[in-house]
């Protein structure tokens, strides 16, 4: 807390002392204050396509060059909290900048850019990357990569969850992602289990943690069943958790005992990623989850109703349906009032 009100306290100074109005940063003070603090808006000014290509994790896009840049970012942007720009070199950025803080935004301008932030080899990504805080105000950033497959970064350490390069849509993990110092296997199912990627994204250190029947299946790595326990890197917690089917003429698909989902607990956030389940009754038994993965493929997994059940069994403050294929997801929002419901791109 004191970092942030040092941060935000210097921030102010800075552009009180500013003729254009708002802060310009170099990449280093930009990476502190998005670390530091916690409320702050990422705004990628750029176009959509340039924004697909890669962009800052957790950054959000509302084109400088489009129609209605005030309007759009007036309507999804809250003028009580910081906002951190950037486009490709900084041209377009500063002009938003600067229309930003006429509009009443406290704004901070990355200098140089996106060209500047890879240049100095900071992470970017293609995929949507949301930003959880720990009990100290540390971020936590999980990247949603598709279907089953997400990386969990924190404090530099980068946890990767069933990351498969070649289900649905191509994942270069050795061009997008560093080396992982854990890998969590849920269970051996290709969209979840691929060796190949196991070995791009393995270095000297990674930890390989999995059910028995895939560590059997790649002759390596610590094996964990349902209901053990153990503490990776950084004094992360890891518990494994019961997932299987329980509807008649599905248990064939995931028998009770074999897979596993995760909680992993990173400095009081917890983070649950139920892997291929239906809302089994251990589910009632986990307790102050702040953010889980739920799966919405039936018949593999859950169907909507039962995902509502399960949400409201677990109770998370924030709850994003992954591995949902083709169900609809329309209207799960409205199913569960007052619950922070996220709906990605994770089919």
């Amino acid at each position: 807390m004191n970092k942030l009100i040092h941060g935000l306290m210097a921030l102010s100074l800075l552009s009180l002392f500013s003729c254009k109005g708002y802060t310009d940063l170099p990449v280093a003070d930009f990476e502190k204050m998005l670390d530091d603090a916690p409320d702050a808006q990422l705004v990628d000014v750029r176009t959509p396509d340039e924004f697909a290509e890669g962009h800052l994790p957790g950054a959000c896009n509302i084109d400088w060059l489009g129609e209605g840049f005030l309007e759009g970012a007036k309507a999804s942007l809250d003028a009580a909290r910081p906002v951190m720009v950037y486009c490709r070199s900084g041209k377009r950025s500063a002009a938003a900048s600067s229309a930003l803080k006429k509009a009443g935004f406290t704004v901070c301008n990355l200098l140089g850019g996106y060209l500047a932030w890879a240049e100095a080899g900071k992470r970017v990504t293609k995929y949507e990357v949301e930003t959880f805080r720990t009990d100290s105000g540390k971020p936590v950033r999980i990247t949603l990569i598709k279907h089953g497959s997400l990386e969990i970064a924190y404090a530099g350490l980068s946890i990767q969850v069933d990351p498969v390069g070649e289900y649905g849509k191509h994942t270069d993990y050795a061009v997008e992602f560093p080396k992982a110092d854990v890998l969590l296997v849920t269970h051996e199912h290709p969209d979840h289990f691929e060796p190949a990627t196991i070995d791009i994204l393995s270095g000297e250190g990674t930890r390989l943690i999995l059910n028995e029947t895939s560590r059997a299946r790649i002759g390596k790595g610590e094996a964990i069943a349902n209901g053990q326990r153990t503490e990776l890197a950084g004094g992360i917690g890891l518990e494994a958790v019961p997932a299987y089917n329980t509807t008649p003429g599905r248990e064939m698909f995931h028998p009770k005992g074999n897979g596993n989902g995760y909680v992993l607990t990173i400095d009081g956030l917890r983070i649950y990623v139920a892997g291929d389940t239906e809302d089994v009754p251990e589910m009632a038994d986990l307790e102050d989850i702040d953010v889980a993965f739920l799966p919405v493929n039936q018949p593999y997994t859950m169907t909507v109703p039962q995902c509502v059940a399960a949400a409201k069994a677990i109770a998370p403050k924030v709850l994003i349906p992954y591995h949902y294929s083709k169900t609809e997801l329309a209207g799960l929002e409205d199913m569960l009032p007052g619950m922070d419901v996220r709906i990605r791109q994770m089919q």
